[in-house]
């Protein structure tokens, strides 16, 4: 049997918190160490009592700097920048980096320096890392040899996987995309200046247009769309559930079935567990604690004068996400060192 995989969390915030929460009854993970820049009783408060997900239903309790339950330890450290926690003091074999602060390779190589194995990204890099990784699209890739790995962002996955199954099926030429997203919390709740002056205004009050990194990280990993893919997002005064709304010019137009039976098709073989399906007439709350990466929303393909085609999915951006993170981290730990 393989040895639980020992994790660092660096970064506790929304992603974080997801992460331990799925991950930390499975004998698969360990998690060691967790550093954020809250103070402990807030970490331990906000992981127990969460606004989304509701209350933890096991009892973890904080015995000083330490995280408690069924006999494991879990030690809680002050955040700082990577580097600043010695990852070999707690043997950690992983460090998942969830703050999305650090998205320079130079900036995340001092996990490793610090006696992390490898590290995790939550976010998608700003100049090359090892590895970007969807699964789904080509998790089958990664290698022993890889030491900082992105998994890009939740809407990246959604929209990669869309295309993917849309292009495997039916050609597509070209692509457009509009996320409408869940506000964030780098978003302020009343107007407060920035320099991005959208941006600054009131999340609860608006809705947000707002730059994706998502075509760019999609036409990395699937180069037949570079320069024929571009999207926007949209953030919306919701706090959790979001959809991406994907147009698309086909090589060969489908009928509404077909493309609702490629989904369904997919959801049930190659991408079952990473690919929802549904027929029901959903809406972005029936999305929050989903564990796909989407659920397609077949009620919603429409088909325009023979030439445009509509399609949407739902996801709940942190939970499904936080999923792949750590169902990734395993496929590392399987492959072991390099």
């Amino acid at each position: 049997m393989q040895k639980p995989l020992r994790i660092g969390l660096f970064g506790f915030g929304r992603i974080g918190r997801n992460i331990f929460r799925i991950g930390y009854k499975d004998p698969q993970f360990q998690f060691v160490a967790i550093s954020d820049l809250g103070d402990v009783e807030a970490m331990h408060y906000l992981l127990m009592r969460d606004s989304i997900h509701g209350v933890m239903e096991d009892e973890i309790t904080l015995d000083g700097n330490y995280l408690k339950y069924n006999g494991h330890s879990v030690r809680l450290l002050a955040g700082g920048t990577p580097g600043t926690i010695p990852w070999d003091a707690f043997d950690v074999d992983m460090v998942i980096d969830s703050t999305g602060a650090y998205r320079h390779r130079d900036e995340l190589q001092p996990h490793i320096d610090a006696g992390a194995g490898r590290v995790l990204v939550s976010k998608p890099p700003i100049e090359e890392v090892d590895r970007l990784v969807i699964k789904g699209l080509n998790h089958g890739e990664i290698h022993k040899d890889d030491k900082i790995i992105s998994t890009t962002s939740a809407t990246t996955q959604v929209l990669a996987l869309m295309l993917k199954v849309l292009d495997d099926a039916f050609g597509v030429k070209e692509a457009m995309m509009t996320t409408v997203h869940a506000y964030t919390s780098d978003q302020p709740l009343a107007d407060a200046a920035r320099s991005d002056l959208r941006r600054s205004r009131s999340a609860v009050e608006n809705i947000i247009p707002n730059e994706t990194w998502a075509p760019e990280y999609v036409s990395q990993l699937m180069p037949q769309f570079k320069n024929k893919l571009v999207g926007m997002a949209m953030n919306v005064p919701v706090a959790n559930g979001s959809c991406i709304d994907l147009s698309t010019e086909m090589n060969n137009m489908p009928s509404i079935d077909e493309v609702n039976a490629a989904f369904k098709a997919a959801s049930e073989n190659g991408l079952r567990d990473i690919i929802g399906y549904t027929e029901d007439p959903i809406v972005s709350s029936d999305a929050i604690a989903s564990g796909d990466t989407m659920v397609f929303d077949s009620k919603a393909t429409m088909i325009a004068s023979g030439k445009l085609l509509k399609t949407i999915a739902w996801f709940d951006n942190g939970w499904g996400f936080a999923n792949r993170i750590l169902e990734l981290a395993d496929a590392y730990a399987s492959l072991g060192e390099s």
